[in-house]
């Protein structure tokens, strides 16, 4: 089956969430005749599909302004562009600069994340009161799908607003849920994915998936990405003993390929959607590596892939960087949702303190894959847990992970800071349209 973003009309149009109001419908006419009656009344197997499709369209945009929020924040790379100062000023915390609750670095990302989550509901209802023809296993696949995109959508929104607090309960916009902190959130999110699971087992999948879900484009190898995600969310709350459970039902190979896992799916087809990060190498508006990257690297990591020395070194507003950040390399490539690296670095934290020769082990899968020898230093917990910091830095560089990881661990105050007076803010400001 071709799999195609491009004609997306009933998602794009009629579905969508606006940017910039709280979370209320764009009822805009759908040019091919269908209305949002027509779906949540007796949808056809097609009709869900484009619902389906839809929303994996719609988890690809604004994912750009996430990983660029997140990764300059937690001083992974810094944006150069002439055109907007917001990128080296407001999101570094230059002197007396705050960040903005009307900025669209702040909105985008937030916005995005729910027009996705209003979506997997519209999906849900539609699957409901679909017409005849959808098995009891069909509709779970369905569920099971919606609700971990949902569970994935809201961690990236908790990630962004941490104390802010998110809403969960969006599905009737005239009734829109409270705001709840962010144990809270990571509580329900856990619930969401524990739920969605429930609903792979003995599901069937009468729905296709783009290629960037090759290999987890069924309910049994979905729900091993679902317990990924739950891995994920469980070390974010502290609970190790639930994250070697989940870890155990995932996709998890420590001798695996460490890149293997589901992908947002982007191409350079006519039509379709290129990917948001991916920036070309040695130009004047470029992605450039924080110079603390390259100069933590071994000579031999394998993870100098993800930069590039520029012909000339590039100065903005008081910043000088010499590599460009190419952790993408084209604009068809696919941004991971989560990997199999992450997994095992995951499996390396859910053991420390409980059976540290096994995080150790983990650890070592990370350096010797990645060229280095095995780990040396002392095993005590607090030493593992910086070992452990270092190699999530490393491997999960540029994927909005570090500002997370120091922030969870209370030490975002290791961050460096590039000039006097900046600042390394803990959360964004809840969005002006939410207050």
């Amino acid at each position: 089956m071709k799999f195609s973003f491009n004609k997306l009309f009933i998602l794009t149009a009629v579905f969508s969430l606006t940017l910039w109001t709280s979370c209320n419908i764009d009822e805009i006419p759908d040019p091919n005749g269908t209305s949002l009656e027509d779906i949540l009344e007796g949808a056809s197997a097609s009709e869900l599909q484009t619902l389906v499709t839809g929303i994996e369209s719609l988890m690809g945009q604004e994912i750009g302004f996430y990983y660029d929020v997140t990764s300059i924040i937690g001083r992974d790379y810094w944006f150069f562009t002439g055109s907007d100062p917001r990128y080296t000023g407001e999101l570094l915390g230059r002197e007396e600069s705050q960040l903005d609750n009307a900025g669209f670095y702040g909105t985008r990302p937030y916005f995005g994340r729910y027009r996705t989550i209003k979506n997997c509901n519209i999906l849900l209802e539609a699957v409901d009161n679909a017409a005849p023809g959808l098995s009891a296993a069909d509709i779970a696949g369905y569920k099971g799908f919606a609700q971990t995109i949902q569970a994935y959508e809201l961690l990236l929104a908790s990630n962004l607003q941490y104390q802010n607090g998110i809403r969960l309960d969006v599905a009737d916009p005239d009734n829109l849920g409270a705001f709840v902190d962010y144990d809270a959130a990571l509580t329900s999110i856990m619930s969401l994915l524990d739920a969605a699971n429930q609903s792979l087992t003995g599901s069937s999948f009468r729905f296709s998936l783009s290629g960037g879900f090759a290999g987890f484009d069924t309910p049994e190898t979905f729900s091993h990405f679902n317990r990924a995600l739950a891995a994920r969310v469980a070390v974010y709350q502290g609970d190790k003993a639930k994250a070697r459970t989940a870890l155990a039902e995932s996709f998890m190979m420590a001798g695996g390929d460490l890149n293997t896992g589901p992908a947002l799916y982007f191409s350079t087809a006519g039509g379709e959607v290129s990917n948001p990060v991916f920036r070309p190498t040695n130009q004047a508006d470029a992605i450039i590596a924080h110079p603390s990257f390259p100069a933590a690297l071994d000579p031999m990591d394998a993870r100098n892939s993800k930069v590039a020395l520029r012909d000339a070194a590039l100065t903005l507003d008081g910043l000088t960087g010499d590599y460009d950040v190419v952790v993408y390399k084209d604009l068809s490539d696919n941004i991971p949702l989560i990997r199999n690296e992450e997994l095992v670095l995951i499996s390396a934290e859910a053991n420390i303190g409980f059976d540290n020769a096994a995080a150790e082990t983990a650890l070592n899968v990370i350096r010797t894959q990645n060229g280095l020898d095995i780990y040396m230093g002392a095993t005590d917990d607090a030493s593992l847990v910086d070992e452990l910091l270092t190699q999530r830095w490393l491997s999960l560089w540029g994927e909005g992970h570090r500002w997370v990881d120091m922030r969870r661990y209370g030490r975002l105050g290791d961050l460096p800071l590039d000039r006097v007076g900046d600042d390394v803010w803990e959360q964004m400001p809840r969005p002006v349209s939410e207050n």
